[in-house]
């Protein structure tokens, strides 16, 4: 099944970047990662003009030849942190989005572009909002839970550990302290990450196939108590991929 096939077909995903793209597209739109180029045919009959850039030269060139036909668009194969564009952009769309924006290169990408954005301009998706849950998980290596399913279960409630606005610079350094509650015995060898795009402060998106799907990630194994409250460290690098993640248990009460 192509790349094509399957971003075209997540129907979710699609709506919500919709909406949002022909409601607020308007003047100079950068579409950063443009992919299949189905979000730049979106902004064409609104904007004035839109730069769609594509760095994965296998999907530029068929996305070059769907964008062809648009006067007002303008398709650039290279990477965005090394091109100089010619004006600023009202809208910046980037959705090279993925669970806890680990894999994909969303905020290097963005931090890099975000100078030629005007003082009142918008991106679209707006930003992330990432939960953890602690679970126990049959597999012993970190999946997606969309393109693998082993089966977990959880052991306590979620928890919100990040935010992001992408309107605004990001550490692509992550290091935070998750403190779970545990709420029932068993045996804790895993967390769970979901990732939520903002598309707009309207528009939430969950998971979809193509859009985030949960990620679990092994860690070491501990045996747990209702009510035990367990801290783990869990730090990686946005942008810097899979095996950048790493995780520690620092306390347990």
């Amino acid at each position: 099944m192509s790349y094509h096939y399957n971003l075209t077909s997540d129907y979710e995903r699609l709506a919500g970047f919709y909406e949002s793209i022909t409601k607020k597209s308007e003047g100079i739109v950068f579409d950063i990662g443009t992919g299949s180029g189905i979000l730049s045919t979106w902004a064409a009959p609104y904007a004035n003009f839109i730069y769609a850039v594509e760095k994965d030269s296998i999907v530029a060139e068929k996305t070059r030849s769907y964008l062809n036909g648009f006067k007002n668009i303008s398709f650039i194969e290279g990477d965005a942190r090394e091109i100089r564009f010619p004006e600023k952009a009202d809208l910046i769309i980037c959705e090279m989005l993925d669970t806890a924006l680990i894999d994909e290169e969303q905020v290097p990408v963005i931090n890099s572009v975000l100078k030629y954005l005007k003082r009142n301009g918008t991106v679209i998706p707006q930003g992330v909002i990432n939960i953890a849950e602690p679970v126990h998980m049959e597999a012993e290596h970190l999946y997606y839970e969309e393109t693998e399913n082993p089966s977990h279960h959880t052991l306590g409630p979620l928890i919100v550990y990040s935010k992001y606005d992408f309107k605004k610079p990001i550490n692509p350094e992550v290091d935070f302290d998750l403190q779970f509650k545990i709420c029932r015995d068993g045996s804790l060898n895993g967390v769970k990450i979901t990732t939520f795009t903002l598309i707009t402060s309207n528009i939430i998106c969950g998971p979809t196939p193509m859009l985030n799907p949960p990620l679990l990630i092994p860690i070491e194994e501990l045996r747990v108590k209702k009510h035990d409250t367990i801290t783990i460290n869990l730090n990686y690098i946005m942008g810097g991929g899979l095996n950048t993640i790493r995780t520690e248990i620092k306390e347990i009460s």
